[in-house]
């Protein structure tokens, strides 16, 4: 089945079907109607690269992961298939991993399939230094360039990110006013969402005239039984409260309560990030600030549809806030 077997069949032109297809409004509502009756009887599926060749626009976005299987990115990648279809764009989903120069090439492999826009997940390509990012300000000359939980400079660049500073600001704030005063921070990533956390985390201690112990910042690793043994590692360690940069990480520190007999929340209160499924099946269920993932996904889409529609005056950076689910591991 080919458009000309659908202009046949409709009876018009191939002229006629290539307009409907595209949108046209030089064709008549009948007409419209009835040749898109046809196609959906035919279950007819147009050539993505024959009709971008015409039209100038493959109508495909390029979404680049660091690793698929994280629940956040796939969470990301799920909300943001349903919302590019929704607007009649397919997408080609790759995973760079971390590596540097594994980046820089899953990006030129995106690059040559003549996406329309490239979409970047997660914060890990925000970079640590500035040559870090030069990939993707090369990526920005060809195609407009959105970061999803992250920030780079540049022309041609949109990001869309969580308040996690504020966020865990709000949250370490609480804690101390309810009485924790050596409050554990753990996180798995040096990442700009990590490193906005850890701020969060100091600004909140340094407000209350609470000292910053190194003790009490951990990079640990992101299983959650790796966490929870790394944990009862240290014997002569006193904390009580956690702060996690994620849900595995936090659920990680449940188990280690759970291994040294200590009760939640009175001994020790644990909040975790991202409010992901994890924080429901974990007993007892977890506290953890939602990051607002789905709306980012919204707002990135929205502005990337703007941009390619040439509207000149889109936001750059969008910062979407953050709030906790209060469950049964807190008690303020």
């Amino acid at each position: 089945m080919n458009i000309y077997d659908i202009a046949r069949l409709s009876g018009v032109s191939i002229a006629t079907v290539s307009r409907v297809m595209n949108g046209s409004d030089k064709v008549s509502g009948k007409t419209r109607r009835k040749v898109l009756s046809v196609i959906q009887q035919e279950g007819y599926t147009p050539n993505l690269l024959a009709q971008g060749l015409g039209q100038g626009t493959m109508h495909a976005i390029g979404i680049m992961v660091p690793e698929i299987s994280d629940l956040f990115m796939s969470s990301c990648v799920s909300y943001l298939e349903s919302l590019l279809l929704s607007h009649g764009y397919n997408y080609v989903l790759s995973s760079s991993g971390f590596a540097q120069d594994k980046k820089e090439a899953c990006a030129r492999a995106l690059l040559s399939r003549q996406i329309d826009a490239l979409l970047l997940v997660g914060s890990t390509y925000a970079g640590h230094e500035k040559s870090d990012t030069d990939f993707v300000r090369s990526a920005a000359a060809q195609v407009p360039v959105f970061i999803i939980n992250g920030s780079v400079e540049g022309e041609n660049i949109y990001s869309s990110v969580s308040d996690d500073k504020k966020a865990v600001y709000s949250v370490v704030t609480s804690m101390i006013g309810s009485g924790r005063k050596r409050i554990l921070f753990l996180s798995d990533s040096r990442s700009y969402s990590a490193n906005e956390k850890l701020e969060g985390y100091e600004q909140a201690l340094l407000a209350s005239s609470l000292p910053l112990l190194g003790e009490l910042r951990m990079h640990v690793p992101s299983g959650i039984h790796d966490v929870r043994d790394l944990l009862l590692q240290y014997r002569n360690l006193s904390f009580d409260a956690v702060l996690a940069a994620n849900d595995s990480i936090a659920v990680g520190a449940v188990k280690y309560a759970c291994a040294r007999g200590l009760r939640i929340p009175e001994d020790l209160v644990i909040v975790g990030y991202n409010n992901s499924t994890f924080a429901e099946c974990c007993e007892p269920e977890l506290s953890s600030i939602d990051n607002g993932l789905k709306e980012i996904c919204e707002k990135t889409v929205q502005r990337l549809m703007r941009v390619l529609g040439g509207d000149h005056d889109v936001e750059k950076d969008v910062t979407v806030p953050c709030r906790l689910v209060r469950r049964n591991t807190t008690d303020f």
